[in-house]
């Protein structure tokens, strides 16, 4: 497996709130937090630690589809206890996209919209569902997904982690076939490099990780660097 890291705070944002963990072969996670003041980077930080810590400790469980939706169920009621603490925690939030591997199958775990995408033979195509409001017009068919890239409500989640005591989760299995290529990401990067352009920077750099994910936040920032940027790529085989 190759894997590679990055988390760029954009060029407007004062704090990055992003987080991230990357713990190969098996466990991978971004989150992007929300909240005013310092509590969307608490939140997103305590989410992926909480996801990790939670599995850790229960990674006896095989059922790793299970396993990811109780870690972030777990990360739910964490944030929400803490918001409700604090009136300057109040609101706080985060999106949670996590992916455990094992052998040759991935599980997944979603809220918000943060996403991952699979590459297999040329073919690019996004996983997860963005629980979004924006994301619900493009699935009625009322906008187009490109449209959707620069509408004034992108970032109107309709879910996210711990701003309810109770949290629905999607989940989901898919196949892990040598030379697949798995890209998470925050909407930094999405709301920022167009689908197509993702690809084409995945697809004619494919021996340099890190030249890829160098490339995609650089795009990012010259399209406006409007927000937090994290992205983790990884490749089932060696070259």
């Amino acid at each position: 497996m190759l894997v590679h890291v990055i988390s760029d705070i954009g060029l407007v944002r004062e704090t990055n709130e992003d987080s991230y963990i990357c713990e190969p072969p098996h466990l991978f996670v971004v989150a992007d937090g929300m909240g005013g003041h310092v509590a969307g980077e608490i939140a997103s930080k305590l989410a992926a630690t909480t996801v990790s810590r939670y599995i850790e400790e229960n990674n006896s469980n095989d059922n790793y589809e299970e396993l990811l939706k109780q870690a972030i169920i777990q990360a739910n009621t964490s944030i929400y206890q803490l918001s409700q603490s604090k009136e300057d925690f109040n609101g706080m939030g985060t999106t949670v996209t996590a992916i455990y591997v094992a052998g040759d199958t991935i599980y997944w775990g979603h809220v918000g919209d943060s996403r991952i995408y699979l590459l297999r033979n040329r073919e690019f195509r996004q996983i997860t569902n963005d629980h979004s409001l924006v994301w619900e017009l493009v699935q009625s068919g009322n906008i187009t997904k490109e449209e959707a890239q620069n509408h004034p409500k992108r970032n109107m989640l309709t879910r996210a982690v711990g701003t309810s005591c109770l949290i629905k989760i999607d989940t989901g299995v898919i196949a892990w076939e040598p030379g697949d290529l798995i890209l998470m990401c925050t909407d930094g990067l999405t709301n920022m490099v167009s689908e197509q352009d993702i690809y084409s920077f995945i697809q004619n750099r494919q021996g340099d990780f890190e030249s890829i994910l160098d490339q995609l936040v650089i795009h990012a920032k010259n399209a406006g660097g409007l927000d937090n940027i994290t992205t983790i790529l990884l490749k089932n085989g060696d070259a």
